[in-house]
């Protein structure tokens, strides 16, 4: 592996990502970041080593770059994490008040110690958690440890692109804390989540505020809608979300009980789009507790236009222009390296022409999605991968060979599909729940993408059922590529070696979810020797622009046959994979044209 870095990377500060982790839902009193230097070990087994490794900096893991470790943690070992924190427990207790610790995600089973209690444990690599430490605490200085282990793609649990041994379209592991972490104060009772959902064929708009069970009264307050530049949000001070919130206008305003659906009129309606992305500031009070978040009012449909069914934002429809994004970084891996670099992609990818990305078999920290919202750019969101070892074979060579028919191969072959452990489905199904939980707040996001090209698929029907249940709001894409089973909102293939063809269809939207992988390895700017790609990698400039230019005008064509929208093969070089419209490290626009 060649070591390649980002100007974020390069002009790294300590702490990074300082910034407030949690834009849908902040609170203004007492919090502290983690994100820092901390210290480390890695060794066989559970016991605790008697002398830590040396620094490693959070939320980078031990694999990346600018963690300062370099090493891959393996299975059967355990990666340890050290460090203080002060608190003052009496003041706690006086004043009625806990003390919370959130991450936004750790790799891939974590265990939490507070002054050598164990807290709490937690499995999965991409979903937030939070942990009480109230009890655990002392006066003074507490120790903070962590006990993680991660069996990467040995196990069954969700692991996406990640693989121990790296090679073409799968990438370095990563392990241990990759988001930011954080410490902050609340009530004793306190507000856990505030779900907005925008109902702009309404005006209106419709809370449901979740505290632990409690049926206390909340008061919502909803201020005039305003297209933001992201200058509160980018502090590390919530505070100002406060300032900024009293200085508004407010135009809503209701009370209602936790636990109970509270619905707002609005006599201001904005919608959200790509042109104007309007966000509505809300502000919930719930006793002593007090939390800020936005939403955003649009409608996500597929309606007919009289001849095809298309895919709609707020009734009309949308031609969806989008790009690949793995979410990976030379330096960071699975981190940004910066809340700045994450913008500066996002604007990137509005600025070459497209207004959507689909977010490739990974979950970002929410900042990420929050950009989204107030830039203004459609997300299709996928699940995470997991199960066991791929049949390459099936899930890759057959797909690929039946995505351009109508043969409806089912999923309930569990072997060739990589989902033979019970307990690997049932986790699916959790955490499915879980990431739409987590991410429904979010505007932009308007597509669920269930499985990808097979990956661990298994009854994508009643998946796509339940997903509906847990929201009505978005579209389902159910089987991304190939094993399409017939339900959902959109039929989609992966289409890189075959003439562009529209598969009708009387009710579902038809989109090419995944087109082009179009090569061009560029020296110095490429992390490994030997390059991966769709095609040849040698391909100059202008060659490799003439042919993103054609492909382009071929499906843009096929929008009158009824095609929805496609996905472009990617937004950047992934290690040695390089089908990217930029460089691995961002410094190198490969692509010019625009879609």
């Amino acid at each position: 592996m060649i070591q390649l870095t980002t100007k974020w990377g390069e002009a790294l500060t300590n702490p990074p990502l300082p910034e407030y982790p949690r834009p849908s839902m902040v609170r203004t009193g007492y919090y502290q970041s983690l994100n820092g230097t901390w210290q480390y070990a890695i060794a066989d087994g559970d016991k605790l080593p008697k002398k830590m490794e040396g620094d490693i900096l959070v939320p980078f893991s031990p694999e990346a770059y600018l963690s300062g470790v370099h090493r891959q943690l393996l299975p059967g070992e355990s990666l340890w994490y050290y460090r203080t924190f002060a608190a003052d427990k009496d003041a706690l207790v006086k004043n009625h008040e806990r003390l919370l610790l959130h991450f936004g995600a750790v790799d891939q089973i974590c265990d939490v110690f507070v002054n050598r209690q164990m807290i709490r444990t937690h499995v999965g690599g991409y979903l937030p958690f939070t942990a009480d430490v109230t009890a655990a605490l002392k006066n003074g200085e507490n120790s903070l440890v962590l006990r993680v282990k991660d069996e990467t793609d040995t196990g069954y649990h969700a692991r996406g692109k990640q693989k121990l041994h790296a090679d073409g379209m799968f990438y370095t592991a990563v392990s241990g804390i990759w988001q930011s972490a954080w410490l902050e104060v609340v009530p004793q009772r306190h507000i856990r989540r505030v779900r907005a959902t925008g109902l702009p064929d309404r005006h209106a708009v419709q809370f449901l505020v979740q505290a632990g069970g409690a049926k206390d009264t909340v008061t919502i307050d909803v201020l005039e809608p305003a297209i933001e530049n992201g200058d509160t949000y980018l502090s590390d001070d919530p505070s100002l979300v406060r300032e900024k919130f009293e200085k508004g206008h407010i135009i809503a305003s209701v009370t209602g009980h936790a636990g109970s659906v509270v619905r707002a009129g609005l006599s201001d309606v904005r919608l959200w789009g790509t042109g104007s992305p309007w966000l509505y500031w809300y502000r919930v009070r719930m006793g002593e507790d007090t939390v800020y978040g936005y939403f955003g009012l649009r409608t996500v449909t597929v309606e007919s236009d009289g001849k095809y069914p298309r895919i709609c934002i707020n009734h009309r429809p949308v031609f969806e222009k989008g790009v690949l994004d793995q979410g990976y970084w030379p330096d960071g891996i699975y981190t940004a390296p910066s809340d700045a670099a994450m913008i500066w992609d996002i604007q990137a990818m509005k600025d070459a022409g497209f207004n959507m990305v689909r977010k490739h078999i990974k979950i970002e920290p929410e900042r990420w999605y929050y950009h989204c919202d107030r830039l203004g750019i459609l997300v299709w969101q996928d699940m995470v991968n997991g199960g066991g070892e791929y049949r390459h074979w099936y899930v890759t060579g057959f797909g690929n060979l039946i995505s351009q028919t109508r043969f409806r191969f089912g999923d309930w072959t569990y072997g060739l599909l990589a989902r033979e452990n019970p307990a690997g489905r049932r986790e699916y199904v959790r955490e499915m729940k879980a990431t739409i939980r987590l991410l429904k707040n979010h505007p932009s996001i308007i597509v669920w993408v269930l499985f990808n090209e097979g990956w661990g698929q298994f009854h994508a029907n009643e998946m796509t059922r339940i997903a509906r249940r847990c929201d009505t709001t978005r579209l389902i894409d159910e089987a991304s590529g190939w094993f399409d089973q017939g339900e959902g909102d959109l039929r989609t293939v992966h289409n890189y070696f075959f003439p562009k063809v529209v598969l009708k269809e009387k009710h579902r939207a038809f989109a090419m979810s995944e087109i082009g992988g179009l090569t061009r390895k560029i020296d110095g700017h490429t992390a490994m020797l030997e390059a991966y790609g769709y095609g040849n990698k040698k391909l100059s400039g202008a060659e490799l622009n003439r042919r993103f230019r054609k492909l382009c005008d071929t499906v843009d064509r096929l929008e009158k046959k009824g095609l929805c929208g496609y996905v472009y093969t990617q937004w950047t070089d992934v290690e040695g994979e390089v089908n990217g419209i930029y460089t691995y490290d961002r410094k190198v626009r490969k692509i010019e044209e625009k879609p």
